[in-house]
């Protein structure tokens, strides 16, 4: 079978829909997907790590890599900047591994219009009050940090139309049965299949 070139994936969501623990499983049981590790100008979080969890760099770093074209898509979320390395999705798409970019929906905008055949997901709570409930039992953010996150989420569900498939997280099981589905409904289509499997499409057709 020839080795085709991955697809890569937008999947965005409001903070606490359970977008990263859904991304989570989902790598655990697809070995042919992989996470780009976005950079960012946020302190780390406790528990997170440089380079596995996001690569943490200063405001800097960050203004010097987006005058020199480095990053696919970059965006400025609640007073701190993420971005997306081109080099390292270009690298992992060619060998064959899908990607996945955890971005916003303005990230999304942007990567629609460099990478047109990108497939995006948007992932929603089942209701406001589980969102709530989510961020509350993170124990990481006060009262005034959850009241705007609850607003902001609001105003990024609203984006949800611009992307193909739609993932409500009610049940866990669920949601990542969904999520699968896309990746592997995807890599079986017949023009991607053609491409893997031209030696068995030789042999039967021959």
């Amino acid at each position: 079978m020839s080795r085709v070139k991955g697809n890569l994936y937008i999947v965005s969501a409001p903070s606490g829909a359970g977008k990263t623990s859904l991304v989570a499983a989902l790598l655990k049981q697809d070995a042919g997907v992989e996470v780009s590790v976005s950079h960012t100008t946020r302190p780390a979080r406790p528990g997170e790590e440089g380079g596995v969890n996001y690569n943490f760099v200063s405001v800097a770093d960050f203004e010097a890599r987006v005058s020199a074209g480095d990053f696919l898509e970059h965006a400025k979320v609640f007073g701190n900047y993420y971005g997306t390395s081109q080099s390292w999705v270009e690298e992992r798409l060619s060998l064959g591994q899908d990607v996945i970019l955890e971005i916003d929906w303005q990230g999304a905008r942007q990567i629609r219009k460099q990478v047109p055949e990108a497939q995006s997901i948007f992932i929603l709570p089942p209701s406001k009050s589980a969102l709530r409930e989510r961020l509350e039992s993170r124990g990481q953010d006060n009262a005034d940090v959850i009241n705007q996150r609850m607003a902001e989420a609001e105003s990024e569900s609203s984006h949800y139309l611009e992307y193909d498939y739609l993932i409500i997280n009610d049940s866990f099981e669920q949601a990542l049965a969904e999520l699968s589905a896309v990746f592997v409904a995807n890599r079986v289509r017949s023009d991607i299949q053609s491409q893997r499997c031209q030696d068995i499409l030789t042999d039967l057709l021959s």
